[in-house]
């Protein structure tokens, strides 16, 4: 008899914000925003004191500040962000080498086999949450369920710093009162019609009929049947290949062609090297995205002649990408700008191709970094 998965749903709680609040006690219990701290940012990350106003991800700070007035804007560091990332993704390790991770605070774990020693799912994922309280400071909530879909949703029911499991016995009991809106997969714009059907819970999508929703949900209307029943046979995927990295920044102020402009896009250039080298990744393509005032947006991309992971290389074909395309409007001025790094393949393969361009001075500038923070190097083309 096939046993059944038990799977593990673990999100952080507010993680960027959180991170902040536990390196600054004078944050704690306020309302915090990461990002955002020019006037026409957005906001990455908000904790659950600016949540209470309404303040969320992606909003543009504008409309956070009108929503929570005493709102305090953090700058984001990113690499922060990841290392503390790496030592909780550490800490999952130690339960089960099934880990599917989905962003850097947020992943699945397929505990099925661990069983066989902690038994009880909800005395290992207590234990879990417990190691990285201690080693972090930071708190994480985790779903446990028979699939990924209902231990994704269970996640989320107790937050923050909670611990739901869903088993095929209390299944239709947690899901069924829950609004449509928690099932992943079903869009806002198919909840208000769904409303006019009467459809507003899980239980109610669960045990209507797909010709009923035919009109709302369309081709869909039979799979989301299914998932609001809590069906999902997806397995935990332990590695997914890397598509692209990139870099972004929006300015405070549009800036015109110059000097300025291309001592950002170095800067960019230079941030996003470091994460392919930090993943032990060459780039076969680079990709340079540009959106002006208006908010028209551009990308221009250019295929190297061998893989590379070099800040110089990358930095410079962004430049003659970044020319090119203001010689053609050469009074443009510049909302965003970004760099990023397609066609990616592990430096493991290197044997493959004829030179490995990784520098001396990048291996030095990393080590730098690594040890001291990201800030304790910089280069001088980004200096002003």
């Amino acid at each position: 008899m096939t046993r059944a998965r038990c799977i593990l749903h673990v999100d952080m709680d507010a993680f960027y914000a959180s991170i902040e609040q536990r390196d600054d006690p004078a944050l704690h219990g306020r309302p915090v925003a990461v990002g955002g701290t020019g006037e026409r940012g957005v906001v990455a990350a908000a904790s659950y004191e600016a949540r209470r106003f309404g303040v969320r991800s992606a909003m543009p700070v504008r409309e956070a500040l009108r929503r929570c007035p005493d709102l305090i804007r953090v700058r984001p560091r990113m690499e922060l962000y990841r290392s503390e990332s790496a030592r909780i993704f550490e800490i999952f390790g130690r339960y089960t080498p099934e880990i599917e991770g989905l962003s850097l605070d947020e992943a699945f774990l397929d505990v099925t086999a661990s069983l066989s020693l902690f038994r009880c799912p909800v005395t290992l994922a207590a234990q879990l949450k417990a190691d990285i309280v201690q080693e972090t400071g930071l708190t994480a909530s985790v779903g446990i369920a028979p699939n990924k879909l209902v231990a994704k949703i269970a996640s989320d029911l107790k937050k923050p710093d909670g611990l739901c499991q869903v088993t095929p016995q209390n299944l239709h009991a947690v899901l069924d009162p829950l609004p449509v809106a928690v099932l992943p997969g079903l869009g806002p714009r198919s909840q208000p019609g769904l409303s006019r059907l009467g459809i507003r819970t899980l239980g109610q999508l669960r045990t209507a009929s797909p010709e009923r929703l035919y009109g709302v949900l369309g081709r869909s209307a039979e799979s989301l049947c299914r998932r609001a029943a809590g069906e999902d046979d997806r397995p935990v995927v332990t590695r997914r290949e890397e598509k692209s990295i990139s870099s972004e920044e929006t300015f405070d102020q549009d800036l015109p062609p110059g000097a300025e402009l291309e001592r950002e896009l170095a800067r960019l250039a230079d941030r996003t090297a470091s994460r392919l080298r930090a993943k032990g990744l060459l780039a076969g393509t680079i990709v340079l995205k540009v959106r002006r005032a208006d908010f028209t947006t551009s990308t221009r991309q250019q295929a190297l002649g061998a893989p590379s992971d070099d800040t110089g290389v990358i930095a410079a074909t962004a430049r003659s990408l970044l020319r090119i395309w203001v010689a053609a409007q050469p009074a443009v001025r510049v909302r965003l700008l970004g760099v990023g790094v397609t066609g990616l393949t592990g430096a493991s393969q290197l044997g493959l191709f004829q030179e490995h361009s990784r520098g001396r001075l990048d291996h030095a500038t990393d080590s730098i970094r690594q040890r001291f923070g990201t800030t304790a190097l910089t280069r001088a083309r980004t200096l002003r």
